[in-house]
């Protein structure tokens, strides 16, 4: 699934491309996105676009079965635990990303650790395209993992500050053209990013839709951590304190080495 040099691509740089793991998997999880689209969950978005559609929606694994199967039986957690070097491979969620033809939104540059309420250095968002990806692809900071300071969480919505709070955040640095990475890419590969690690996406101008399933696994490190509001996904009632491990009744661990 993921070869020694892959793996330390992912620890050096945040991100690395697979090829052709989830060949087998794109029409079950074809089939839950649709199942997403007809049934949103609570935490639905149209992001506020004038022009297309972007939807997109998360923390529906345990409503959707066809996320459920792809969790627990596909090669994604195992995929998730080797890249983190970590001996076991949490679900944190999934997030249902769909950007029509004719949607030129950006994702705009940022970080999803900051949105959430978990820390580690060993986390891992898989982002599986279920359509060829060419113009619409996602774009990562090479090594921004490793930056001292988190990128400002902004709303996507009117780009406002997502906590009303003093903390030392930054703005996303102009990145170098060498910096960044972006990969063409079919049905069933995934790229495989940290949470810390900065990344957008671009509009979709494209004649075709653009859809992905992304999941989010955490490893052996992995602690709650307190946000200075409510963090996104919200997750309300957790009832966790600051330094415990994701409880696994809420957040399975899915695969132990």
């Amino acid at each position: 699934m993921i070869s020694d040099q892959q793996i330390a691509d992912f620890q050096r740089d945040g991100a690395v491309v697979v090829r052709g793991v989830f060949k087998d998997w794109v029409d079950v999880m074809s089939d839950g996105i649709e199942r997403n689209m007809r049934e949103p969950g609570e935490y639905a978005s149209e992001n506020a676009v004038t022009q297309g559609r972007f939807f997109d929606d998360y923390c529906n694994w345990q409503r959707i079965p066809e996320f459920e199967r792809v969790i627990r039986d596909s090669p994604a957690a195992e995929l998730a635990a080797r890249a983190m070097v970590s001996d076991t491979a949490q679900i944190f969620h999934d997030h249902v990303l769909v950007k029509e033809p004719g949607t030129p939104k950006p994702t705009p540059w940022h970080q999803d650790s900051p949105y959430y309420f978990v820390e580690g250095s060993q986390t891992v968002s898989l982002w599986i395209p279920l359509d060829p990806v060419r113009e619409a692809s996602l774009r990562f900071i090479a090594g921004s993992h490793k930056w001292d300071r988190m990128v400002r969480p902004v709303s996507w919505a009117d780009n406002s500050d997502f906590y009303a709070s003093e903390d030392q955040w930054i703005d996303v640095p102009n990145p170098a053209d060498d910096d960044v990475l972006e990969w063409p890419m079919e049905p069933g590969d995934a790229v495989l990013f940290d949470f810390r690690t900065a990344h957008g996406a671009r509009g979709n101008e494209a004649a075709s839709r653009r859809r992905a399933l992304s999941l989010r696994f955490v490893g052996d490190d992995a602690r709650f951590v307190e946000r200075p509001g409510r963090t996104s996904p919200p997750f309300p009632g957790h009832g966790m304190k600051a330094g415990d491990k994701l409880r696994e009744d809420w957040f399975p661990v899915v695969y132990t080495g």
